[in-house]
């Protein structure tokens, strides 16, 4: 790989979380102000904005409905369950979201800029990488939390 290669990948890899998005998050987790939180790679400024949040009473059909379907995105999502035990238990899941029909520009760009980003968001309990619906179905977030 030449120099000016490697230079790029560091670059794309390298975004910034402006507080806005970390303070979304925790809201999100602490105070239960949004059910979902989705974010987008603003490429121009390299960071990671919110793009749109759902209210605590907002479904997980409105959450992937929010979702581009030609484009990718970070998600995060409050998954309320109840155990076994009757307990009311909520675990947040982390998405990302990457469409086959994405550009392959795009999906390199959140490939490699999802560790850091993450990394920022303290408190995921899980992680879901989807290239289309069924792979981030409502059952798989139940199965997991289980």
């Amino acid at each position: 790989m030449s120099f000016r290669g490697l230079t790029r990948q560091n670059t794309l890899s390298s975004m910034a979380v402006p507080d806005d998005s970390k303070n979304t998050f925790l809201e999100l987790k602490r105070k239960k102000i949004h059910r979902y939180v989705i974010f987008k790679v603003d490429e121009k400024n390299k960071e990671v904005v919110v793009e749109k949040t759902g209210g605590p009473a907002e479904s997980y059909n409105d959450f992937t409905a929010s979702l581009p379907e030609n484009d990718c995105r970070y998600a995060v999502y409050d998954f309320d369950y109840v155990t076994s035990e009757n307990c009311q238990k909520s675990k947040i899941f982390f998405i990302a979201w990457s469409p086959s029909t994405s550009r392959i520009r795009a999906k390199m760009l959140y490939a490699t800029s999802k560790d850091g980003f993450k990394h920022e968001l303290d408190g995921v309990h899980y992680e879901i990488q989807a290239t289309d619906p069924s792979e981030m179905d409502l059952e798989v977030l139940r199965d997991r939390a289980h």
